[in-house]
Formats: C-alpha cells, structure tokens, sequence
C-alpha cells in the first residue's frame, strides 16, 4: 500500500516562503519519479515540478520556474519543494506524485498565499 503523505503547507505573505515534504512508503522511493502538482478553486490539477529517480534531472512549470526547487532525499524516501518569492496565484492545495499521473497521490496540503 503506497503512502504519500504531504507536510509543511499553510499561509503565508506574498513574497513569503515555504518548504513543503511528502513523506512515501509502501513502494521502493528510489525507483520512481516524483512530482508536485497543485489545484486552485474551480481550475484542473496541474503539474508544478518533478524529478529523476536520482534527483539528477529536474522539471519545472514555467510559471514557478526560478522561485521553487524541487529535491529529493532517497535515503529519507522524502521529497522536496522549496517556494520562494510566492504569489497569491501559487494559492492551491499541492500534492505529492509517485511515477506520472496513472501513478500515485498524496492528500494534499494547502498552500494560501495573502497579498
């Protein structure tokens, strides 16, 4: 049974930052690429950023290209997204990803951003 399990969202000023983790068990983490997506009242799921199985290939939306890095910690079966400079447009529920969107989803966790 594969958890995924989101941490660190909240609300934060424009400009702000936050670090969020997702936590994952249940499938061996090294072998998958990871992502984030994010959803904001009344628009679709959308991809943020993902990352290689060894964190040595990195992928980003272009509207967080710049201000989020996406890291990994195999060792921790943890990932990573570091938010700078955020903007009230980044608020949306953000959710962990194993291995593309047929893959698996965590809850989620909410990210509010006031200007």
């Amino acid at each position: 049974q594969v958890q995924l399990i989101e941490s660190g969202g909240g609300l934060v000023q424009a400009g702000g930052s936050l670090r969020l983790s997702c936590a994952a068990s249940g499938r061996p983490f090294s072998n998958y690429v990871m992502g984030w997506f994010r959803q904001a009242p009344g628009k679709e799921r959308e991809f943020v950023a993902s990352i290689s199985w060894n964190g040595d290939s990195t992928w980003y939306a272009d509207s967080v290209k710049g201000r989020f890095t996406i890291s990994r910690h195999n060792a921790k079966n943890t990932l990573y997204l570091q938010m700078n400079s955020l903007k009230p447009e980044d608020t949306a529920v953000y959710y962990c990803n194993m291995n593309g969107a047929s893959g698996f989803w965590g809850q989620g966790t909410q990210v509010t951003v006031s200007s």
